[in-house]
């Protein structure tokens, strides 16, 4: 694949699968917007990883609407355009409904909604009139199989997933004829960062066989499939919702 003169713009993109999406992307010639929340230190260690480039790093606080008008209107004044928008960002808490009290209990949904679902709704709000100026582009969201699934100990986290999943089929549909295109991938646990702990722990033999494959998903499976759906070989799958699970949960 070849993105030589396209922009991406990957929220949470400085680490884990963010960053192999970054990664996969300055590979095939995409100048990358890597955004970061908080962690500027990884996200330099990424930015020092991309080939090519020129790359920038951009910070803003998705879950606040002013921060990521101001960070989409940063990449197209530095980098010009926006062809590509992987939303990437996402926090999930620990949420067990008997186990936590009732302030914890709304903190943890407001953040987590703010975070996982109206961030990537304002920053595609911000970015469509952009892309249809300039006659369309990509979108991919990364959801989870928890939207399927179920999360039990973080209820908010699955619900946000969920609620990912249908609004990025109401864009695909309200986009299409802009020939903007918007896709969803749902993968189960990732080999990260953020899961190592828990895949070191007694319960990680157990995750790995949920899959038949006995192991958990990497990073640059992910990466593989986000750009492969960026790159305009399969825009009439655009509204699609792909399981990336290695066959944990199936549904049909």
């Amino acid at each position: 694949m070849d993105f030589t003169g396209k922009v991406v713009l990957i929220t949470g993109a400085s680490r884990g699968i963010g960053r192999a999406i970054a990664l996969r992307f300055a590979t095939y010639g995409a100048r990358v917007a890597i955004h970061y929340h908080r962690d500027q230190t990884a996200s330099k260690q990424t930015l020092a990883s991309l080939p090519g480039g020129p790359h920038q790093m951009f910070q803003a606080d998705v879950s606040n609407g002013e921060a990521v008008t101001n960070l989409v209107s940063a990449v197209i004044r530095d980098m010009e355009r926006i062809h590509i928008v992987v939303n990437n960002t996402a926090i999930n808490d620990w949420q067990p409904i008997l186990r936590i009290d009732y302030a914890k209990w709304q903190d943890i949904w407001r953040r987590t909604l703010d975070t996982n679902v109206v961030g990537p709704a304002n920053v595609l709000h911000c970015v469509a009139p952009h892309m249809v100026e300039h006659g369309g582009g990509h979108i991919v969201n990364v959801s989870s199989r928890g939207a399927f699934r179920g999360a039990p100990k973080s209820p908010a986290y699955a619900a946000s997933k969920a609620a990912l999943n249908s609004m990025s089929q109401s864009l695909a549909q309200a986009l299409a004829p802009h020939h903007i295109f918007v896709y969803v991938i749902a993968p189960g646990f990732v080999e990260t960062d953020m899961s190592a702990s828990i895949l070191a722990s007694p319960q990680g033999e157990a995750i790995r066989q949920q899959s038949p494959l006995g192991r958990v998903g990497r990073p640059e499976e992910v990466a593989s499939l986000v750009t492969f759906l960026a790159s305009g070989e399969a825009d009439f799958a655009t509204g699609t919702i792909i399981d990336m699970n290695g066959a944990s949960y199936l549904r049909s």
